[in-house]
C-alpha cells in the first residue's frame, strides 16, 4: 500500500512539475527569459609577420612553371577585405615562378597544393566565422580542415559545438588569418593551434606557408537567409534635429544560452559555420515530430488538459505529433513567434530586414531561468551545457552579443564596418543612428541578479552592499546599461514580481520559502502582475522575515524535482484564495541601496517586474532623485512615469473595427497620456522575442484574431516608412512567410507590422511619435546620465 501510494505520490508530484514547468514557463509567457549554442571567440592571429616558407627543398619537378600569375589580394594587411571573396590559393614562395595551387584530390577526401594552373585549383569563398578567421568553401561546398595528423581534409559536413552538444567545440575548417609578407598571409588552424604549410600543417612559424589569395571566379556562395529588402539607409534625422527610427526595448537574441544552453530553447541569432549550424533542425533537442519539445507544447496556445500534460510530463513525450523539427533550409513549421515560443526569432538576417524598415535602437536583455533549467534538467528533457546559474548565462551572452557584432563586421569588411553596434553612453547611440545604423544597448533580466539570493547558499555568501557596488561597477564595464532589479522570484533586492499560477510553485522550489502574500493593506498601483487572487493557496504562508530561514532545503530540487514536490502535493490540491492580493514584502534595504547606486551611475532601471510594494517605493525613490526609469512591460503608473522623464511601450493596432473610425485610437491616447505629464511624444515597442512572449497575430486566415471582416491586406512590393527601403515578399530558405495570415513570424517582419498600420488607417503624422521613439529612449538615457552627475 506505501509503495502504491509513493508511486501515485510521485506521478502526481510529476504532473505539478509539469505544470510548474508550464508557468516557470507558460506563467511568465510575456515575460519570464530568456552556443548557439556557444558563439566562438575572436581568435587573435598574433601580432608576428610570417616569414615566406622556404620551398626550395620541395620537389618541383613536377611542377610545370604556368608563367606569370596574377597579382594577388593585397587591398589590406589585415585580410578582413578577403570576406566573401573568390579565391585561387597558392603556397608558392614569392618570386617563384611555378605554382603550388590548392586542388583537391583525385579521391575528393583532401585538399594539397600540387596545383600548377589556375585553371586546376579549388575556388574557394572565404566566409568570416569572426573578424580574422575563416572557413575556405570550395565550389562543390566541400571545406578545408585540418586534423590533428596534421593533414588537409576536404569535409563535405562540418561539425558544432550545435551538433555535438558541446560546449568550446571548436571546428578544424576555422583559420585564422595572419600578414606575411606584402600580398601574402599565414593560415594558423584554429582548432589545432598549427599553420598552414606546403605539405600540410605545421607546428613551427618558420615553415608556415606565405599563401597568396589570387581572385577568381566559379564559387558558389555561402548558405545565407536573403534580406528580400533593397535599398540604404538615408533617412536619419527629422527637420528638427531629432533622430529618425524606432526602438525595441525589450529583446532577448541569445535565449539559446539560457536554461542551461541544452536545447530547451532551439536556434541562435548567428552561429560562425553559418545558418546551418544557427538555424538547422531542432530534432536532436526537440525529439522525433517536436514531441519532446514540452516547453514549447505548452506554450503553444492550445486547450489545456491536465491528463494529457500529466502524460507528457511522466513519459518527456507529448505523445503525438507536436510541430515540424526542420529548420534551413526548409522551415516547414517554425519559426513562428506567434505560437512557436521554443524557436529563434531574432536570426541576424532577420533582424537586420527590422532594421531596414526603421529599427535604429535594440536593448538586448540578456535573461535565464535557473528553476526552468533543473527543472528542464532534472526531467532529462536536456543534457545541459552550461551551469544552471543565471549569472553564468548573462555572462554568456554578454560575450556572445558581442561575438556577433564581430561576426557582422566580418562581413563588413572589418572592424566597426558593421550595422550592428553596442553602445554604452546615449551620446554614441546618437551617433550610431546619425550614421544609419543600430545602437544595441546591453541589459539584464533575471530573478537573481548577481547570484544575490535571499538566504546565503553554498558558494554564494548573502550580498552586501559593497558586494553589489563591485558588481555593478563589473558590469558597467562589461557595457551593461540596462537592469531589472528584479523578475519572477524572489532575491536579495525584492519579492519576485507576484506573477500568479505556476511562478508560485517555481518561487517555492528556488527560494524554499512558501509564498508570501497578504490582501492586508495591499497598495493601489495600476500596473505589472502583483494583483487577484492566489492560484496554490496552500502554498501560500506569509512570513514574518523575509530573509529567515526558510523552511524547505530547495537544494534538493535540482536532483530531483519529483521527489521535492511530492511532500508539498496536499498543499498544491488546497483551493486558490480569492480576492486581491500582494506581496508582503517590497524592496529590501540592499534592493534600495541597488537602486541608488543604479542612479549614481546613470544606469536604467527596469521597474515593470516589481511587485506593487516595491513599485511604490521605488517611485518614490524616483521622485526624490528626480530620476527617470523605463517601464518596457507596458507600466507607466498612470503617466507618472512620463513625468519623471521615463519611457514605455505599446503596440500598434491589430485590428480594424467598425465602431473605431481611428484604428490607431489606443496609440494616440498613450501619446496623448505622455504630452500631459510633460514627456517626449513618441513611443516604440518592447517585443520580448525569445521572452516566450507570443508576437503580432495575423488579421486574415483560420488563425486571424480580429472579430470584424478586415480589408487590405500588404502587398509587396512597399516601400519602408522612411521611404528608402522597398520590401518584396519574405523569403527565408525555401519558405515564404505570409504576415497577412500568419503575423509576425519573426524579427524581419516587423516592416509589415509598420505598413499594416499604414493599410489600417494609420496616417504617417499618426505614426511619426512611433518612428521619434529612439529619441525619446535616448533622453530618457540622457537625463540618467545627468542626473547621477548631480546626484554625486
Amino acid at each position: 500500500m506505501l509503495t502504491h501510494l509513493a508511486s501515485i505520490s510521485a506521478r502526481r508530484a510529476r504532473f505539478v512539475l509539469g505544470l510548474s514547468l508550464l508557468c516557470a514557463i507558460a506563467g511568465c509567457a510575456k515575460d519570464v527569459p530568456d552556443a548557439t549554442p556557444d558563439t566562438q571567440t575572436a581568435i587573435d592571429a598574433g601580432p608576428e609577420l610570417l616569414a615566406p616558407a622556404d620551398t626550395s627543398s620541395a620537389s618541383e619537378d613536377t611542377l610545370v612553371d604556368d608563367g606569370p600569375r596574377p597579382a594577388p589580394y593585397a587591398t589590406d594587411t589585415t585580410g578582413h577585405g578577403l570576406a566573401g571573396g573568390c579565391f585561387a590559393i597558392d603556397a608558392a614562395a614569392p618570386g617563384k615562378s611555378t605554382g603550388r595551387l590548392l586542388v583537391a584530390s583525385t579521391d575528393g577526401a583532401r585538399f594539397a597544393f600540387t596545383g600548377t594552373t589556375l585553371d586546376t585549383a579549388a575556388r574557394l569563398t572565404l566566409e568570416p566565422t569572426d573578424l580574422g578567421t575563416f572557413l575556405l568553401r570550395d565550389a562543390e561546398g566541400r571545406f578545408l580542415a585540418a586534423n590533428k595528423d596534421g593533414a588537409l581534409e576536404r569535409l563535405a559536413a562540418l561539425e558544432s559545438d550545435v551538433t555535438r552538444n558541446e560546449d568550446g567545440y571548436v571546428s578544424p575548417a576555422v583559420w585564422a588569418l595572419s600578414p606575411a609578407s606584402a600580398g601574402r598571409f599565414g593560415l594558423r588552424n584554429v582548432a589545432t593551434g598549427a599553420w598552414l604549410g606546403t605539405t600540410g600543417t605545421v607546428t613551427d612559424t618558420a615553415s608556415a606557408a606565405a599563401i597568396a589569395f589570387y581572385p577568381t571566379t566559379g564559387c558558389v556562395p555561402f548558405p545565407e537567409l536573403a534580406l528580400n529588402a533593397t535599398g540604404s539607409i538615408v533617412k536619419t534625422t527629422f527637420p528638427d534635429g531629432d533622430l529618425f527610427g524606432f526602438v525595441d526595448a525589450h529583446e532577448h537574441l541569445f535565449t539559446n544560452l539560457a536554461f542551461g544552453a541544452g536545447g530547451v530553447f532551439h536556434g541562435a541569432p548567428f552561429h560562425p559555420l553559418g545558418v546551418e549550424h544557427a538555424l538547422g533542425s531542432c530534432e536532436p533537442f526537440h525529439g522525433k515530430d517536436g514531441r519532446r519539445d514540452l516547453v514549447g507544447y505548452f506554450m503553444g496556445g492550445g486547450a489545456f488538459d491536465p491528463a494529457t500534460a500529466a502524460a507528457a510530463l511522466l513519459s518527456g513525450d507529448t505523445g503525438a505529433f507536436n510541430h515540424h523539427t526542420d529548420g534551413y533550409p526548409d522551415f516547414v513549421h517554425w519559426p513562428g513567434t506567434t505560437a512557436r515560443a521554443t524557436h529563434q526569432g531574432l536570426y541576424h538576417r532577420w533582424l537586420e530586414r527590422a532594421w531596414m524598415g526603421g529599427l535604429r535602437l535594440l536593448v538586448q536583455h540578456a535573461t535565464t531561468n535557473e528553476v526552468l533549467c533543473q527543472m528542464s534538467t532534472g526531467l532529462g528533457l536536456q543534457k545541459p551545457r552550461l551551469s544552471c546559474n543565471e549569472m553564468v548565462a548573462v555572462d554568456r551572452i554578454l560575450d556572445a552579443t558581442r561575438a556577433l557584432e564581430r561576426y557582422i563586421d566580418a562581413h563588413a569588411g572589418g572592424p566597426g564596418k558593421g550595422w550592428f553596434r553596442i553602445v554604452t553612453t546615449p551620446a554614441e547611440a546618437r551617433k550610431i543612428i546619425q550614421q544609419g545604423k543600430l545602437a544595441v544597448v546591453l541589459g539584464i533580466e533575471t530573478s537573481t541578479l548577481f547570484d544575490c539570493y535571499v538566504t546565503e547558499r553554498p558558494g554564494f555568501p548573502k550580498c552586501t552592499s559593497e558586494l553589489v557596488k563591485a558588481k555593478l561597477d563589473t558590469y558597467r564595464e562589461r557595457g551593461v546599461r540596462a537592469i531589472f532589479p528584479v523578475h519572477k522570484f524572489d532575491n536579495g533586492f525584492s519579492a519576485g514580481d507576484g506573477h500568479r499560477g505556476f511562478i508560485e510553485i517555481g518561487n517555492v522550489a528556488n527560494t524554499g520559502y512558501y509564498g508570501n502574500f497578504t490582501n492586508v493593506a495591499c497598495p493601489v498601483q495600476p500596473d505589472g502582475y502583483d494583483h487577484g487572487a492566489v492560484t496554490f493557496g496552500g502554498l501560500n504562508q506569509p512570513r514574518a522575515t523575509f530573509d529567515g530561514p526558510p523552511p524547505l532545503d530547495a537544494s534538493t530540487f535540482p536532483k530531483s524535482p519529483v521527489e521535492f514536490l511530492a511532500p508539498l502535493l496536499s498543499k498544491l490540491t488546497e483551493p486558490k484564495l480569492e480576492g486581491d492580493y500582494c506581496q508582503q514584502t517590497g524592496l529590501t534595504p540592499l534592493g534600495e541601496t541597488l537602486m541608488h547606486e543604479m542612479m549614481l551611475r546613470g544606469l536604467i532601471i527596469e521597474i515593470d517586474h516589481m511587485p506593487r510594494r516595491s513599485r511604490v517605493r521605488a517611485y518614490e525613490l524616483l521622485h526624490a532623485a528626480n530620476y527617470p526609469a523605463a517601464g518596457t512591460h507596458q507600466g507607466d503608473n498612470d503617466g507618472d512615469l512620463y513625468s519623471l522623464g521615463g519611457i514605455s511601450n505599446t503596440n500598434l493596432p491589430r485590428c480594424q473595427r467598425p465602431d473605431q473610425l481611428n484604428v490607431g485610437h489606443d496609440f494616440a491616447a498613450r501619446i496623448a497620456r505622455i504630452k500631459d505629464h510633460g514627456g517626449y511624444p513618441a513611443q516604440g515597442v518592447a517585443l520580448d522575442n525569445n521572452g516566450f512572449a507570443p508576437q503580432a497575430g495575423p488579421r486574415f486566415g483560420k488563425n486571424a484574431g480580429c472579430t470584424a471582416p478586415q480589408t487590405k491586406p500588404i502587398a509587396y512590393p512597399f516601400t519602408s516608412f522612411a521611404g528608402d527601403v522597398t520590401f518584396s515578399s519574405p523569403v527565408s530558405g525555401k519558405r515564404t512567410f505570409d504576415f497577412n495570415t500568419e503575423g509576425m513570424a519573426h524579427v524581419g517582419l516587423l516592416p509589415e507590422l509598420i505598413q499594416d498600420a499604414r493599410a489600417m488607417g494609420m496616417t504617417d503624422a499618426e505614426l511619426e511619435p512611433f518612428v521619434r521613439s529612439a529619441e525619446g529612449y535616448i533622453r530618457m538615457w540622457e537625463r540618467a546620465e545627468s542626473r547621477a552627475k548631480a546626484l554625486k
